[in-house]
């Protein structure tokens, strides 16, 4: 259910009957000449829809703007403060729980929100304890991933514009997918990029992290729907409890 369409005379009874509202957040942030600078934002929207057909949850406006520092120097990325996305999510959650929802989950298209999506549910959690806060990053992919993998990855925990990400697009939007332009960079990324502030820009000219040319929706398909799948298991677990 597509929570803007509704209107206010109505949906009052439809929240309290439904109780979960659905935020699809992303970014604007360079990915390569294959993807658009939308790619987070347009996997965001198409998981939280599969995920709200199962789930009986509303689907809020797509959040477009994430933390992106680490791309900001980029053409094209925008790029949003923690603290300003947490207070923006804080701000969220706190409306929902004022209108009468129960629970507010966070699909996540996006590795550098994770920090302030996490902050934010700590604080609403501090403020409205019994108010469930889920924040979704495709949960339970590793095992699947290694398994359709064909290329070694760049790095233990990115995955960006390449074989990975390039396939969840062919999967889940490849209407924005330009796979003739698809490249292979696999950049040599420094340990201390771990430990240490590093721009992207010091080790990749083209924000590609693999071999984007080894993609394919069946790929995609098969990471997806085991995520897909977790999410749904997460959700229905949290409604324990819910009075």
């Amino acid at each position: 259910m597509i929570f803007q369409n509704e209107n206010s005379f109505e949906v009052k009874e439809k929240i309290q009957k439904f109780q979960i509202a659905i935020l699809p957040i992303g970014a604007v942030e360079a990915h390569g000449p294959h993807l658009p600078i939308g790619t987070d934002n347009y996997l965001a929207e198409r998981l939280s829809e599969r995920v709200a057909e199962r789930t009986g949850a509303f689907i809020l406006p797509t959040l477009p703007y994430g933390q992106v520092w680490s791309l900001k120097n980029f053409p094209g990325s925008i790029n949003v403060s923690n603290e300003s996305l947490i207070s923006l999510l804080f701000d969220i959650g706190i409306s929902l729980y004022e209108q009468g929802f129960k629970m507010f989950v966070i699909i996540n298209g996006h590795l550098g929100n994770a920090v302030a999506m996490k902050e934010a549910a700590r604080k609403l959690y501090s403020t409205y304890p019994d108010f469930r806060v889920l924040y979704l990053f495709y949960p339970g992919v590793k095992q699947v991933t290694e398994e359709v993998r064909e290329v070694k990855s760049a790095h233990a925990t990115y995955f960006h514009a390449c074989e990975i990400e390039t396939s969840y697009m062919l999967y889940l939007a490849p209407e924005y997918v330009d796979m003739a332009r698809a490249i292979t960079d696999i950049p040599n990324i420094p340990p201390s990029a771990d430990i240490m502030p590093t721009p992207w820009e010091e080790f990749t000219k083209t924000a590609v992290l693999g071999d984007a040319r080894a993609a394919t929706a069946e790929k995609g398909e098969k990471i997806i729907e085991v995520a897909i799948e977790n999410m749904i298991k997460l959700i229905e677990g949290a409604k324990n409890g819910i009075k």
